[in-house]
């Protein structure tokens, strides 16, 4: 039974109609229990207050490492990997994370196996099976996680700033662990890694310690009983909570400069101070309170005033790196060329706006303003799926009492101005840590970090320094914001005249289209707009892409001092390039979205170029394409992979060159000629009667194509633009292989793509289910088993209505040639899995994608965004789900096992393959030789993609016109 507790009351929004209860088993597991009847999935996560701090000396990972062993089997399950299996036939996904003072699990499956689910789950925390034989095998996963993240700049500049802390402080410590520290030096010292994995899981995981949050359209009363039953066998030793009293900076450790180089080009400020934790006070919400004025980018603020010298691009601040006993406030800049060269002002202007926060003195009014803005975004939140929601709830059942579980510190509502002048004070000059990054520091730097390997230097820097750099900044006006005229005030639902229950072609002209759903689900006071400016001469040339993007980019930049109040107050907007032309995209609270939308189409069609912001959003742009070549491996193979595919698509290097020739003047011919001739596709969704929405496009069509002397014109036939893709050809394996672009990146990567058919219902479904059906094999077998690399995935891939199946993996063992062969066998084994699979676990399958196909949209914008791409990829198939359920209904096993034999079978005479290598610094000798051997029967090897490109047909486009 579960202890007898006081009925505490959670506080949760207005417009949720979940219900809640807390209770706590007799092992003190600490449970939230959620029912919600309209969900389609059940989930749970269990929180467990251990994490990397706990790590051993001299085992650094093992908190990280125990997170990836303990999902393998247990003592009442102890097939490896059947959990993995029986979540993914049920529609679901599983994962979990390792952070510094918990470790939390979760998984999400469809509603029909939630006792079962929940059993197999409880059971990882009862009594695992952590076998010898997966020791070894996941200690190289972790060691290939690790080799991932090596070359990332933020996991690089975090672990430098963990290293210049205390030594024996568990800040100082590396988290995430490698084979170094998890084998080789344990081995070294005699040390059985595996033992002591089993003794931290009985020394530190004890129920007392964790906290669970259960999901389910069940009642509350089901929910319980299944709780009591499956968790109650947690082993409670009553262990005490991981406690550090020290901070982890000392005096040694503040008033510093650290001179680091990064792996990416460009130059970045990261100003930090050690501060009280802000869950002290998460009532007042200090941190939040600061954050919100010194990340402000309206007229005064210390964004604008850099941004308009041209010395930085974006500026973040907030508090980080937060633990229960100690946190930090960040300050994180990213400096232009110019800014580079100001690094002291900038210094000084941010110690002057600090300076100007303590002179003002704690405004209630602006304490006020966002305290009403954090309500009305607590109480008109998004449903988000049930996997993230457990997620973050059982985190914050950690940190915070009961009531709170729900809104943790989102709600700042005790306005304490001596509480928010005491976080102030603690951002001075006698604790700040300035840690810079440029390129232009290679070879400069006297240090090394040792897990990481970044380059650095450090000096110290005395407050009188800083005043000095204060006193040397340019005297700009900075002050706070003025009130947000975009706060909304107007909730109000409007009741649609008719219940459409998918969009409608509400209007159209030779200009446009506009399509239509009013909100008929989620009753809230929320909008989504999304205009598409269909351009010609936007994708006639890699000059013309590189112009339209920097015309987007310009656009963002021009709107942002007067729109970033939009955003604050949770109206938020976007001008994106995209290969046809660029969208609009505004999402939001709908009561002033329509003043938003005329002012960024007005923007737009009076669009002037400001010499000064060109220099600085190209100097963006540049560095943007520079840092391409620092991708992940698999991210560079899939850039190849669209290229080779996709029609009309120009190389990230052939737009980087054309960037550094182009001016002001070449962007200020461009805008009237992209402009010049254009189709708009319209979608207007939410809160919003159709009247309305007819009469914002009206407007826009009025600006843009109206009036004596119009801006746009309509579309000429043969100007409409279509997305085409290349056809490969049948029975015939095409690989493109190239060296990874970063020489100092020993990942290598492939991309294995099986091209099977145009869009079609029945089609779709069967590779969906052999896609579904592959998914947990192909991670189990290449991943698991093989051990070939960290990211493993099998899925399917849609190309503008063409549909395929894709392997994506990226090792740093394997060079891609070999990947290539394990997936070919792979292929083979799992052709045996098909055609032997009993009709039970089949008809389970079908099932398991069926209720997937059927799970309802959580919010607006996920459903505008469904509805969205199949208006944008020209089908419209808004009944897609329903069309695609039906038919699989009447899918069999015969038919399933014939598509494989006909589409995917290693062998299959229709089958059309193409496999992309990039080969990382490990893998080179394979691929000098690999250029060198014998090309195989029906293989071609594409040395040149756009000789290649030109040379195959292409598949209808399904865009034919307006």
């Amino acid at each position: 039974m579960a202890v007898s507790i006081e009925d505490v009351e959670i506080l949760k929004p207005k417009t949720d109609k979940r219900e809640y209860r807390r209770i706590v088993l007799k092992n003190s597991l600490q449970v939230l229990l959620i029912s919600d009847p309209d969900t389609d999935k059940c989930a749970a996560s269990l929180n467990v207050g251990v994490g990397s701090f706990c790590d051993p000396v001299g085992l650094e990972g093992l908190a990280h490492f125990l997170e990836h062993m303990l999902f393998y089997a247990s003592e009442k399950y102890p097939l490896e990997d059947s959990y993995l299996k029986y979540i993914t036939e049920h529609g679901g996904s599983t994962n979990a994370f390792t952070a510094s003072e918990m470790t939390n699990y979760f998984f999400d499956a469809n509603t029909d196996c939630f006792e079962e689910a929940l059993d197999r789950f409880a059971q990882f925390f009862i009594k695992p099976l952590m076998s010898a034989d997966a020791t070894m095998r996941e200690i190289k996963a972790v060691d290939s996680e690790n080799k991932m993240y090596l070359l990332s700049d933020e996991r690089r500049m975090s672990q430098l700033q963990k290293h210049l802390s205390l030594e024996s402080h568990p800040y100082h410590k590396f988290g995430g662990g490698n084979c170094d520290t998890l084998d080789v030096r344990p081995k070294a010292k005699g040390v059985d890694t595996r033992q002591e994995l089993l003794k931290f899981y009985e020394d530190k995981y004890s129920a007392n310690l964790m906290h669970l949050v259960v999901y389910s359209k069940e009642s509350l009363d089901k929910i319980q009983s299944l709780v009591e039953d499956k968790f109650q066998e947690i082993q409670n030793s009553d262990r005490s909570r991981f406690q550090f009293s020290s901070q982890p900076c000392t005096s040694e450790h503040l008033q510093i400069l650290v001179r680091a180089v990064p792996i990416k080009q460009g130059h970045k400020l990261r100003i930090v101070w050690p501060i009280t934790p802000s869950i002290v006070h998460y009532k007042e919400e200090p941190c939040r309170y600061l954050d919100h004025l010194i990340n402000h980018e309206g007229e005064g603020s210390l964004s604008y005033v850099l941004k308009k010298l041209g010395w930085a691009t974006e500026l973040y601040a907030g508090e980080d790196d937060r633990a229960s006993e100690f946190s930090f406030f960040y300050v994180v800049i990213d400096l232009t060329d110019a800014g580079q060269d100001h690094m002291q002002e900038i210094i000084g202007l941010l110690f002057k706006y600090i300076q100007l926060l303590q002179q003002s003195g704690v405004c209630k009014w602006i304490f006020d303003e966002l305290s009403a803005i954090c309500e009305t975004g607590f109480h008109y939140e998004d449903k988000i799926s049930p996997i993230d929601y457990v997620v973050r709830i059982s985190s914050n059942m950690q940190i915070y009492p009961p009531k709170d579980w729900l809104v943790g510190s989102s709600l700042p509502s005790d306005f304490n101005p001596d509480t928010i002048q005491k976080i102030l004070n603690e951002l001075s000059p006698e604790s700040v840590r300035i840690f810079w990054e440029s390129n232009k520091f290679e070879g400069l730097t006297d240090k090394v970090e040792p897990w990481y390997g970044t380059a650095y230097s450090i000096e110290k820097v005395s407050p009188s320094r800083i005043q000095a750099w204060m006193s040397s900044a340019p005297n700009e006006n900075l002050h706070l914001p003025v009130p947000n005229v975009f706060i909304p005030t107007d909730f109000s639902i409007k009741n649609p005249q008719e219940k459409i229950k998918l969009p409608v072609l509400l209007r159209k002209s030779s200009y446009s289209k506009l399509w239509y759903k009013p909100d008929t689900v989620f009753s809230t006071p929320k909008a989504y707009v999304k205009i598409d400016f269909d351009c010609p001469y936007v994708s006639n040339s890699p000059e013309t892409e590189a112009l339209a993007n920097l015309l987007a980019m310009l656009l963002m930049d021009d709107l942002n001092e007067y729109a970033y109040y939009a955003q604050v107050a949770g109206l938020h907007y976007d001008i994106s390039h995209t290969e046809s032309g660029f969208q609009v995209t505004l999402v939001g609270y709908n009561h002033k979205l329509r003043i938003l939308l005329e002012t960024i189409v007005n923007k737009i069609a009076k669009f002037e170029v400001r010499p000064d912001r060109f220099s600085v959003i190209k100097e963006m742009a540049i560095k943007a394409y520079q840092n391409f070549k620092f991708q992940q491996p698999y991210e560079q193979a899939n850039d190849y992979y669209s290229l080779i595919i996709e029609d009309q698509t120009w190389p990230w290097m052939e737009q980087l060159e054309v960037l550094h020739c182009l001016d002001e003047e070449d962007l200020a011919k461009f805008a009237p000629i992209m402009l010049s001739r254009a189709f708009l596709q319209c979608y207007i969704a939410g809160n919003i009667e159709h009247e309305e929405a007819v009469s914002m496009i009206e407007h826009i069509e009025d600006v843009f194509f109206k009036g004596s002397n119009p801006i746009c014109q309509p579309l000429f036939p043969s100007q409409i633009l279509r997305n085409r893709v290349v056809k490969l050809g049948k029975g015939m394996n095409y690989c493109y292989s190239k060296e990874g672009l970063n020489p100092s990146d020993e990942n290598s990567a492939l991309i294995h793509y099986i091209q099977v058919h145009r869009d079609d219902f029945i089609l779709n479904v069967k590779l969906q289910l052999v896609a579904l059906i592959g998914e947990q094999a192909a991670f189990h077998q290449l991943r698991s088993v093989e051990q070939l690399g960290y990211i493993t995935y099998l899925g399917q891939r849609n190309d503008f209505g063409i549909h395929g199946l894709l392997f994506i993996i990226q090792s740093p063992v394997k060079d891609p040639g070999h990947i290539d062969s394990r997936v070919e066998a792979f292929l083979r084994m799992f052709e045996s899995k098909l055609s032997e699979m009993k009709n039970d676990e089949f008809k389970g399958n079908v099932n398991a994608l069926i209720n997937m196909k059927l799970e309802k949209h959580k919010s607006l914008s996920e459903e505008s965004q469904f509805y969205w791409t199949e208006i944008i990829s020209g089908t419209p198939k808004f009944d897609r789900r329903e069309a695609e359920v039906e038919a699989l209904k009447k899918l069999t096993q015969q038919e399933l096992i014939d598509f494989f034999d006909e589409n995917i079978k290693v062998g299959a005479t229709r089958k059309k393959t193409l496999s992309v290598r990039v080969y990382g610094n490990q893998h080179l000798a394979e691929y000098n030789s690999q250029k060198s051997e014998a090309v195989q029967p029906n293989t071609v090897q594409v040395d040149d993609i756009f000789s290649f490109r030109r040379s195959r047909p292409l598949y209808a486009s399904f865009r034919y016109g307006k």
